[in-house]
């Protein structure tokens, strides 16, 4: 199948190599040339495992393009999917410009019949209006399809390959075989073709990830209640998780979620629900202890130390979560903030998201090279993201580097009797 993918970001580029890799022609198009020329060389502007192999070979095997040229794109393409940013605007509802610009400008492009499918997370309704939109524009026939995507960052290509799912919103028959045909290699092992209205599909985005984020805000306000009782959540956490209407997932309690997906998202489902005259109480909340939460370890810092001001405070991880160079909305944004306001020095270590922190905070902290330069003469370490790198680390040569051996664990990535063993005040969420 001929496909287009409008867009080179994150999403964007991970639909256009995974479905490349099954044997469709696609062409990424974007209108940012030097990126374009970047991606021709093989330069992936983002970290995610596995993208730059598949980008490379589908490349090389002339079944993965990229270019700026929309129109031709449009012309050439059976399936076009808009997976451009839907930004968050001030009062938290989601910006569909780009996709309102790109919905536009395809329809002038088009010489045919063409399925046009919305997989950027927009509001729901956007379908329908993107439909008033291109019909505006063209005489040509068309169906727009709303078809999310469910990737989550450092595991989006075995997302993709794999699915649980894939919902598709979509009332013409001629689309939902399109649909069904290019999905078919994606669900053989069992996995739904979910087909539904282009509404509910649109809401089904918004919903999962409002459910996660619910998870995690509610099992960080049982953490701070086990810390007030001396519980342990992670016995708490156990017993919860071996209920099958429960189950393990999402159940970690920590310094608050980030990423591109679920504040946006949280605060989109409560904006366009507002709009329509419902105020969506259990999000706000949602919402206001996500906030709160993140700055719970420098709560614990200031009262072990009384003042910040003049410490040192070694950082492990600043990414939002492992295996991403994604820092947005990370809570180690918000941490390091907090703690040069008190006037606290940070030097920090990622694996990855060094180059993003660099663009966030310049000369405003120091980035050390390994993760063991992070502690050296510090007088706490704060740990951030759950990195693999972290979890079994030479705690006599940390101790012997630091000034003074204390933790404060945002991740609970130490068992707590091994770390105080070791000879380090241990400060964790929730034990």
């Amino acid at each position: 199948m001929k496909l287009a993918v409008i867009g080179t970001g994150y999403v964007g580029l991970v639909v256009g190599a995974c479905l490349a890799e099954n044997g469709n022609e696609v062409v990424c198009v974007d209108n940012d040339s030097k990126k374009i020329r970047g991606l021709k060389r093989g330069k992936i502007p983002i970290y995610e495992p596995g993208l730059n192999e598949l980008v490379d070979r589908n490349q090389e095997e002339q079944r993965l393009r990229f270019s700026t040229s929309l129109n031709r794109s449009v012309k050439n393409a059976q399936v076009i999917f808009i997976a451009v940013g839907t930004p968050e605007g001030e009062d938290g509802s989601a910006d569909l410009k780009y996709v309102t610009a790109v919905a536009r400008g395809l329809a002038r492009a088009m010489n045919g019949y063409k399925v046009v499918v919305i997989k950027s997370t927009v509001p729901v309704g956007t379908a329908a209006r993107l439909r008033e939109v291109i019909r505006r524009e063209t005489t040509y026939p068309f169906s727009v399809v709303s078809n999310p995507e469910f990737l989550k960052q450092g595991a989006a290509i075995d997302d993709f390959m794999r699915p649980d799912r894939v919902v598709v919103g979509a009332e013409d028959p001629r689309a939902v075989e399109l649909m069904q045909t290019l999905y078919a290699p994606f669900t053989r092992t069992g996995a739904p073709i979910q087909l539904m209205d282009c509404a509910s599909a649109e809401l089904c985005k918004y919903a999962s990830n409002a459910m996660l984020a619910t998870r995690v805000s509610f099992m960080n306000e049982i953490a701070n209640v086990c810390e007030l009782f001396g519980a342990d959540v992670d016995k708490v956490r156990h017993a919860m998780a071996s209920d099958r209407r429960i189950g393990p997932s999402f159940l970690f309690p920590g310094i608050g979620y980030g990423g591109s997906c679920f504040p946006k998202d949280v605060k989109a489902l409560i904006k366009f629900s507002r709009d329509e005259g419902y105020r969506y109480r259990i999000l706000e909340s949602v919402e206001s202890v996500n906030a709160s939460q993140k700055l719970r370890l420098v709560e614990k810092m200031q009262k072990h130390f009384n003042s910040l001001n003049g410490k040192t405070i070694g950082i492990w991880g600043l990414s939002f979560k492992p295996r991403t160079d994604d820092m947005r909305e990370a809570p180690a944004v918000v941490i390091i903030d907090a703690l040069l306001r008190k006037g606290a020095r940070v030097q920090a270590y990622d694996p990855e998201a060094e180059a993003t922190a660099r663009r966030i905070f310049g000369h405003k902290i120091n980035y050390a090279p390994h993760s063991y330069d992070a502690v050296k003469g510090v007088d706490a370490l704060a740990v951030l993201t759950e990195w693999n790198e972290f979890r079994e680390p030479d705690f006599a040569r940390m101790r012997s580097l630091m000034r003074h051996p204390v933790i404060f664990d945002g991740r609970n990535v130490f068992d707590v009797e091994h770390i105080r063993s070791e000879g380090f005040t241990y400060y964790s969420i929730g034990r």
